[in-house]
């Protein structure tokens, strides 16, 4: 595992409580049990985690600001290179509120998510929205040059499996160790099959990596 971390931009520090409270949401215990175990994502969890989002679909784009997509464009642009051809994915798209930006420099980009009631929030364009979960992805092996996640679960095996030779995985905790659903950048890269390294960086608040197989 190799991560080289790049100078922050504009970095902000989240205070104590708010990072305390991302620490101990129901969803940080979710997160680390989804990157450490095959099988763990299974009885009633996924169905608890969809209808927690089913629930909040309807108020998710308070979430979204500006402000909020810089850390994204910042990884797409510092973390690269990052391949210009094949599919890209969207895993957690919610209620697309970041799906036009990915789709503006992806040849193809496909978007899922587990909540039904976030995918029929996303506006109609271009892009295939499926309700689909991330454990259990419908497309075939090494199918994705481009995998982006921003504030989603980390199910590294099916990763492994969809991602082609080449390709890459973006990961986004738009509030750092803030975020309910967050893993540091070495997190994600030892919880990959394999050899996995790259770049990490901040902006903001929002902390990233680009990983890609080291061999």
């Amino acid at each position: 595992m190799s991560i080289t971390w790049l100078d922050p931009i504009s970095p902000e520090t989240m205070p104590d409580d708010v990072v305390a409270m991302g620490q101990r949401h129901p969803m940080r215990t979710v997160t680390h049990a989804a990157a450490a175990e095959v099988g763990v994502w299974q009885g009633d969890t996924p169905r608890m985690v969809q209808r927690w989002f089913d629930d909040l679909a309807g108020e998710w784009h308070t979430h979204a600001s500006p402000d909020r997509l810089l850390p994204l464009v910042d990884a797409l642009e510092r973390g690269g290179p990052i391949p210009d051809h094949g599919t890209w994915l969207e895993l957690g798209c919610g209620d697309g509120w970041m799906t036009s930006t990915l789709a503006e420099r992806a040849p193809r980009l496909i978007a899922t998510d587990l909540s039904w009631e976030m995918v029929r929030r996303v506006p109609a364009g271009p892009t295939p929205v499926l309700q689909a979960d991330a454990a259990h992805l419908p497309l075939d092996d090494h199918a994705v040059t481009v995998a982006v996640l921003v504030n989603m679960l980390l199910f590294p095996w099916e990763l492994d499996r969809v991602i082609a030779p080449g390709g890459v995985l973006v990961w986004l905790s738009s509030r750092g160790p803030a975020t309910p659903i967050h893993l540091a950048p070495e997190q994600v890269a030892a919880a990959m099959p394999g050899r996995w390294g790259g770049t990490a960086g901040q902006h903001g608040t929002g902390v990233w990596t680009v990983l890609r197989r080291l061999g």
